[in-house]
This record gives C-alpha cells, sequence and structure tokens, in this order.
C-alpha cells in the first residue's frame, strides 16, 4: 500500500512591494472632490446664477451616467484587475533558488521563500540584501563586488562561492564548508519604475559533492589505466598522440610532466618502416577496424623497442582517416616453454619488417599473399591491406610494358626454377621511380600459406639509375670536350699562320693597292674564325681565363644598356638585385659573355616580345643543400636567375642544349656553340648552372657562382700586385716621356722561338726578324735545349708554344731553369694559361700570349717581357 502524504502549505512571498493600491487612492480622491464641489454649491448658492448652475449640474449628470454606462460595459473599471500573471507569481514564489529583487538603492522590492530558508530570515522585516549579507563575509565578498559592478553596467553573469560557516539555518557539512552559486541580471526598467536588479542564491554543496565523487572515480580510472601491465596511446586524426599511459611513457623514456597532446606524432615513435604498417589499416566509411601489427617502437634514447600493436582505427563519414586507440604489448622479454614458438614468431615478424628490402610472397597467378612495411612504404598508394584481401596482382604495381617479363618469371618460379632473372622496371603510376625486382621460388610451403609460389624482392634504382644517366652524360660531355679542345687547339696554329701571313703582306701594301682589301677582309674572317675557337675552348674550359673579384650587382648593372639594345623594343629588361650579394670570383669579360649569350637566347624565344627577369641573391649552404641539385657541393653561392616568358624547351631538347653544334635554330641563323660557351665559361669559374623550362611558359637559367671569400694572404697578394701595375705604369710612362712613343723594335735582343708548327714558326721569325730582333728557331723542347747550348747562353729570351712532341713547353722552361735561372720565357697557346701552370712550380716567373696572335701582339708581348 501507498501512503499518502499530504501537501505542504504553498510557501509565499517574504517580501511583495511590486503592487502598489493605486486605484483605492484614486476613488477617495474623487470623492473628497465631489464633497468639497458639493461644500462650494452650497456656499455659495446665492450668488451664482441659476442657470450657471443649472447648466454645471447638467454637465455633470451628464458625465456621471457616461461613466456609469462605461462601468457597466467594462470601458471603466473603478478597482483595475491586478496585472501579474499568477502562474508566473506561483512560481518564483515556489522556487527552489533564493530569488531577491532589488532596486537602485538597494532596497529589496521582492523575495520568495527560498531566500529566506538560505538566509535565515523568517519575516518581511528580516530580510536583507545581497550586498548587505554577503559582503561582510571575506569569502564572498569580492564576488558579489564584481557581479554587482557587472550588473550595474548592465551585464549579467554568476559566481561561485565556498563559505566556512552556512548563511541561514542550514546544517553544517561535515566541516566541508557550503558552496553557492550566485546569480545576477539587470531588469529593464518599465514605464514609472526604476532599474531592478534579480538575484538568485542557491546552495550547490550537494552538487559539488558530486561532482568531486565523479572526479575521483575518474582519477581513479587514470590511475588504472596508467598503471595497467601494457601501454596504450590515442592518435588524432593527424596521428598527434594525444594521450598515452604512464606504462608506455616508461618503455619509451617519455616524460609525462613535460608532455603536452599533440606535440608528439605517431611516426617519432615507430621505428624504420613500420609507420607504413600502421598506415595500411584503414577502415570502411563510418565504422571501425581492428589489426594486429608486430614492429618496433622507438625509445628516446634511440633504442629499439619490439612490441606487438592492437591498433583499431575509426574512418568518418566521407571515408577520411578517423581518430585510432591502440593497445601496445612489450616483447622485449623473451618467454620460455609454450611461449617459445610465438617468440619465435615475433622475432621472424620483427626481422620481416625492419629488413631495408621489400619483400612480398605471391602465389602462382601473382596475387600479393602478404607484405612487409618497406614493401608498403615502397609502393603507397598503390598498395593496401585491404588490397591484398582483396586479391591484388603485383604486376598492378608494373608499367604495361613491362608485366610480360613478370609473368614469365613467375611461371619459372612456379617450375622451381633456381636462377630468374631480375626484372628492370617503374612504377605504373610515376615513370621517374625505378625498381628492380628478384623472383624466388618457394620450394617448401608453410601450413600457413600453402599457396605461395614465389618470393619478391624490390630493390628502388631510382638514384642509381640517375647517376647512371648522370655519369654517361659528364663521358659524353668531357670526350665532346676533350675533341673540342683539340680541333682548337690546332685550328689556332692555322690562324695564327694566316694572322701573321696577313700582317707580313700589309706591311709591305699601301692601301690603295688591290690587294690590299682583299687581306683585309682574309684577317677580319681569320679573327671571326679566331672567336668560334675561343667558344669551343670555353666549352672544353681550357680557355684563358684572367679572374677578378667581382659585384653581381656592378657587373649586371653595367651591362643594362647593352642588353637593352641587344633584345630590341618590343623585350622588356627586369632587373632584381639581392641585398648585400657576396662577392665572387671569375673573368669579367667572360661572364658578360654568358649574361648576353643567355639575354640574346631569350630574346630569340619571344619572337611576340615579353620580358627578361634577372635576379640574384644569396643563397646559402643550408638552402643548397636542401636544393639537392645533382653534382652540386654544398656551401654559400651567388645566385643569378635568367628568366623569360618564351616558348620554352622540350624534355628531349633539354638534355641536348649544353652539347656544342646543337641549335634548334634555322640554318645561318646560329652555331650552336653560344650554350656550351656558357657551360664551359660557369664550369671554369667554379660555378653549376641549372636549366628549368616548361613548354609554352618559358625558360629560366640559373647560375649559382662559388662565394669568394678573401684571405689575409690573398689581400696581400691584391695589394702587392696593384703597387706593381702602378710602379710599371708609371715607369712606362716616364719612359714615353724622356724617349718619345713606345719602340716594339729589337735591338740587338735574342730571341730563341720554339714552335713545333712550321708555318706559325716561320711566320713568327719573320715577324720579330723585320722588327729588328736575332731569332733562333726550334721545333721541340729538346731541340731548343741543343740550340741554347750552341749559343752558350747568349738568348735574352724564349717564346715557347705549350703542346709538342718529345718535350712540352713547361718541361722546357723546367730544364731551362737549372742553367738559366733568370732567362725571360714567354708561353704562346691556344689553352688557358691554368691549363699547363700547374704542372709548374708555384714560383715560376713566365709571360703568357694567347694564339691566335697578330704581328703587333707578339711584337708587344716580347718587347714588355725584355722591359719589364
Amino acid at each position: 500500500m501507498s501512503e499518502k502524504t499530504p501537501a505542504a502549505a504553498t510557501p509565499t512571498a517574504l517580501v511583495d512591494r511590486s503592487a502598489k493600491p493605486r486605484s483605492v487612492s484614486r476613488l477617495i480622491f474623487l470623492a473628497l472632490v465631489m464633497i468639497g464641489a458639493s461644500i462650494v454649491f452650497f456656499l455659495f448658492k446665492d450668488r451664482l446664477n441659476n442657470e450657471v448652475m443649472l447648466g454645471i449640474l447638467g454637465v455633470m449628470a451628464v458625465v456621471g451616467i457616461f461613466f456609469l454606462v462605461s462601468t457597466v460595459i467594462g470601458f471603466v473599471t473603478v478597482m483595475p484587475k491586478a496585472t501579474a500573471d499568477p502562474l508566473a507569481r506561483a512560481f518564483i514564489d515556489t522556487h527552489p533558488e533564493g530569488t531577491l529583487v532589488t532596486d537602485e538603492k538597494d532596497r529589496v522590492i521582492y523575495a520568495n521563500h527560498a531566500y529566506g530558508v538560505l538566509t535565515g530570515s523568517t519575516s518581511a522585516s528580516d530580510v536583507q540584501s545581497i550586498e548587505a549579507i554577503l559582503s561582510r563575509h571575506r569569502e564572498s565578498a569580492e564576488a558579489v563586488y564584481r557581479l554587482t559592478n557587472a550588473m550595474r553596467d548592465g551585464h549579467e553573469g554568476q559566481e561561485e562561492f565556498r563559505m566556512s560557516q552556512p548563511l541561514g539555518l542550514a546544517k553544517g557539512n561535515g566541516g566541508a564548508g557550503h558552496w553557492y552559486r550566485l546569480r545576477g541580471r539587470p531588469i529593464a526598467p518599465t514605464q514609472g519604475e526604476g532599474k531592478l536588479m534579480a538575484w538568485q542564491l542557491s546552495d550547490i554543496s550537494h552538487e559539488r559533492t558530486e561532482q568531486e565523487l565523479v572526479f575521483k572515480e575518474l582519477q581513479n580510472a587514470i590511475n588504472y589505466l596508467d598503471h595497467a601491465p601494457v601501454g596504450f596511446f590515442s592518435a588524432g586524426r593527424g596521428g598527434e598522440i594525444v594521450y598515452l599511459n604512464a606504462t608506455l611513457a616508461d618503455w619509451l623514456g617519455i616524460d609525462l610532466t613535460a608532455f603536452s597532446p599533440g606535440k608528439i606524432m605517431l611516426r617519432d615513435l615507430v621505428a624504420g618502416a613500420g609507420m607504413a604498417l600502421v598506415e595500411s589499416v584503414q577502415a570502411e566509411p563510418g565504422l571501425n577496424r581492428t589489426a594486429q601489427l608486430d614492429l618496433d617502437l622507438l625509445k628516446s634514447n634511440g633504442q629499439s623497442l619490439p612490441v606487438r600493436l592492437v591498433h583499431r582505427v575509426t574512418a568518418t563519414r566521407d571515408g577520411s582517416p578517423g581518430e585510432s586507440r591502440t593497445i601496445v604489448i612489450s616483447r622485449e622479454e623473451g618467454g620460455t616453454g609454450a611461449h617459445d614458438a610465438a617468440s619465435a614468431e615475433m622475432r621472424f615478424t620483427r626481422f620481416f619488417n625492419n629488413t631495408p628490402m621489400a619483400i612480398a610472397s605471391v602465389d602462382a597467378r601473382g596475387k600479393i599473399l602478404r607484405t612487409n612495411g618497406p614493401f608498403l612504404q615502397m609502393f603507397h598508394g598503390l598498395v593496401t591491406r585491404d588490397d591484398m584481401e582483396r586479391g591484388t596482382l603485383l604486376e598492378t604495381m608494373l608499367r604495361e610494358d613491362d608485366r610480360k617479363a613478370f609473368r614469365h618469371a613467375l611461371s619459372e618460379a612456379a617450375d622451381k626454377q633456381g636462377v630468374i632473372a631480375p626484372i628492370d622496371s617503374r612504377r605504373a603510376d610515376n615513370d621517374e621511380r625505378h625498381f628492380r625486382f628478384y623472383v624466388n621460388a618457394v620450394i617448401e610451403h608453410s601450413e600457413e600459406t600453402p599457396e605461395e609460389a614465389a618470393i619478391i624482392y624490390a630493390v628502388e634504382t631510382t638514384e642509381q639509375k640517375a647517376l647512371e644517366a648522370q655519369m654517361a652524360q659528364t663521358q659524353k660531355m668531357n670526350a665532346v670536350g676533350t675533341l673540342a679542345g683539340g680541333i682548337a687547339h690546332d685550328f689556332n696554329n692555322v690562324l695564327t699562320a694566316i694572322l701573321l701571313s696577313a700582317d707580313h703582306l700589309l706591311m709591305s701594301l699601301r692601301p690603295s693597292d688591290s690587294s690590299f682589301a682583299d687581306l683585309i677582309e682574309i684577317k677580319r674572317n681569320a679573327n671571326r674564325a679566331a672567336v668560334l675557337v675561343r667558344q669551343l675552348l670555353a666549352f672544353s674550359r681550357k680557355q684563358t681565363m684572367r679572374p677578378t673579384v667581382l659585384s653581381m650587382t656592378d657587373v649586371i648593372g653595367d651591362l643594362r644598356m647593352l642588353v637593352d639594345r641587344l633584345t630590341g623594343s618590343n623585350v622588356k629588361l627586369a632587373l632584381e638585385f639581392g641585398r648585400d650579394l657576396w662577392p665572387v670570383k671569375t673573368d669579367l669579360g667572360q661572364f658578360e659573355q654568358v649574361l648576353i649569350n643567355l639575354a640574346v637566347n631569350a630574346r630569340d624565344a619571344m619572337p611576340e616580345g615579353g620580358t627578361i627577369t634577372v635576379r640574384t641573391r644569396n643563397v646559402e649552404a643550408g638552402e643548397v643543400e636542401k636544393l639537392n641539385h645533382r653534382g652540386m657541393e654544398v656551401g654559400d653561392y651567388v645566385l643569378i636567375e635568367i628568366a623569360d616568358e618564351g616558348t620554352g624547351i622540350a624534355p628531349e631538347v633539354m638534355e641536348k642544349i649544353f652539347e656544342p653544334f646543337f641549335t634548334t635554330k634555322d640554318v645561318g641563323k646560329g652555331t650552336g656553340l653560344g650554350l656550351s660557351m656558357v657551360y664551359g665559361i660557369v664550369k671554369q669559374s667554379g660555378g653549376y648552372i641549372y636549366p628549368d623550362s616548361e613548354p609554352g611558359k618559358g625558360t629560366t637559367f640559373r647560375i649559382y657562382l662559388p662565394r669568394h671569400v678573401e684571405d689575409e694572404a690573398e689581400k696581400a697578394a691584391s695589394a702587392a700586385e696593384a703597387a706593381a701595375a702602378l710602379e710599371a705604369g708609371a715607369a712606362r710612362q716616364a719612359k714615353i716621356a724622356a724617349d718619345g712613343p713606345e719602340d716594339l723594335t729589337g735591338g740587338s735582343a735574342v730571341v730563341l722561338l720554339v714552335e713545333d708548327e712550321e708555318a706559325v714558326r716561320r711566320g713568327g721569325k719573320r715577324m720579330l726578324e723585320a722588327r729588328g730582333y736575332e731569332v733562333h728557331e726550334a721545333g721541340t723542347g729538346v731541340e731548343a735545349l741543343d740550340v741554347l747550348r750552341e749559343l752558350e747562353g747568349r738568348v735574352d729570351i724564349v717564346v715557347s708554344d705549350v703542346v709538342m712532341p718529345e718535350m712540352d713547353g713547361p718541361t722546357l722552361l723546367t730544364e731551362l731553369r737549372k742553367d738559366y735561372p733568370d732567362m725571360k720565357f714567354i708561353f704562346v697557346s691556344g689553352y688557358a694559361e691554368d691549363a699547363f701552370a700547374r704542372n709548374l712550380p708555384a714560383d715560376a716567373k713566365f709571360g703568357f700570349l694567347a694564339k691566335p696572335f697578330s704581328l703587333k701582339q707578339l711584337a708587344t708581348a716580347v718587347r714588355e717581357m725584355l722591359d719589364a
């Protein structure tokens, strides 16, 4: 039987000053007015006109009748009904939270029954405002102050505070104190009323106690999870670790006090290619999937921790990866007895997944049965665990052209062949990645995989193929360079003979002679041929260079006007200089040729016009390492970029652009030596050049020149060289002032001319003798030493070729210095000076004259060396 408890009396408000009896006061006021009017009529009845009195009484009668009729029909009410909603009033009167309404002067307008219970007030006279009660307690004063200020500013708020003793008649809380929640909000003023403040006070001690119990239970659960005998971690969608327990942190050596969610990534914890195994576990959209993985985790000290993961992943409805939860079982301590088989299996799985070689097993059809981590990593995007479960064929990862060879290798494996040729192929989705597949037959089948027919080992050979291609290209370029250098050397001898012979004939003719113009034309074309030879030597890196320390900002700025004229009016030149460019060391004239050649090529690539942009900036060693350009040493460089908006270069043409005589221009419009010369000059300067082009969008050539850092010895040498040049110039000017213009005649000087090319030797001898020199000649270095012995060393200067049979020029100089240490010596060669100077002692002194040369150049070189 259920027992019915009589309902308690409905609590009423302790204070309610919100309703004012305005209707009664109005009625009394009206009655007083009427009585006053009656007295006035009575006292002054004799003085008032009867007609006026009758008129006033008639008006009042009409007003009275109107008032009575309006009252009957409800148009006018004598005692207006209360406007408050009785339901709302009953709700707030009986609300369990203490409710208080005060005006701007903190006077109590309304207080419900619950407020009296909380504050200990039993009658209207005992009720005090919130500020009056709580401001005198240290625990609550600050909260009331903040809340009052907020309400005066028009904002509502909430505060919670703890009191050591209850406010009213509530019992103690066992020494735990009482918690209260105080809410406050301003009430917008109504017509005829000021601004009000509504307060709600509630005792939340029981609620706080429940929260503390829940928190303790949560702490206990976390403590149990933290100290479980297995590790546990949770990862977000991006692989960031949001939680790991103390057991796993202890295994990995991670300080939990310094751990913050998202700071460590899952890939930072997984060793080797194990991450590919983890990423291969993927769930269907909106579902979960759990997989068991054997791999190694990385400790903070770099050591490996063998573990077994029970890895559960989720997926969102759109199929994207979701969060994951993972249990980690340490396998560091091996078992014995019944655990031996499991431990052996674990060790094999670890070795299988941690080997650097990609491994997969397939059946006779080539269906993938199982793979290791490196295989999934190598063919990421082509194969997943789901693909293997669906029976994916391994040949789908190969190019179509190589699948036939792979099937043949599988048939040999099915036939238990011992030697199967490896297969070179590329990824089906990326032709730039090369692989070599080794196929081994399975002789003994295991119980787990009885259908296993072959084991496939895959090795990526992309880098090897790139090195082989680079080596082949380098060998080809070196071979072409050697050939070009040899041709240029022989051609220089021919040109030298032509120029000397032309000079000799011009000396005996007057400009009015009929053959004079023909000789000038011969000399002009010989000089044009000499330019082509210099381009060949530039490519072979055997041309003569005079490197100086340069600022690329100054070099490019000085060339701007020249390049503007060369590129024409429909091509705009834009310069973008980097700040504080480092100095470089190269030949000024040669590098100007590089810039001009690239600018002219850019102009030709834009027949409709466009913009050539030249940019410079510093590139530090760290950035160079990230660029990973093939063959480029790590260091500081100055980058010069020349970019156009032209037609671009096709990939098949890009491989040949630096080869001599290769050109895409029409016949007669290019020699094919321009870019080969650019390549040689940049290489001879110690730099690198890399083209980048996209057909239809333009081409960019990037030149990296090494930063030049001048040491103290180099500074001293530069200063001494400048002083010596200044002194020599001053001496030459003084001599000209004393003796008149410079005299290139030989006087009584004796010259030994050593040259294996008879035409050059004969022409040089004739020219020097015409200048008054006594000339002796020799065809080889050995013959030159014999002539010196015959003349008993009475030779003032030796002019020698560099490349000669029996004994070359540098060897001749070395032998000559043994007996004649002060004899003056000039090398003549079509090769660069440093090409043979490295074979001489560092202190060897000699002059140099580049082939081909004219009569005046030869005479000037000999005279200056004699006067030095």
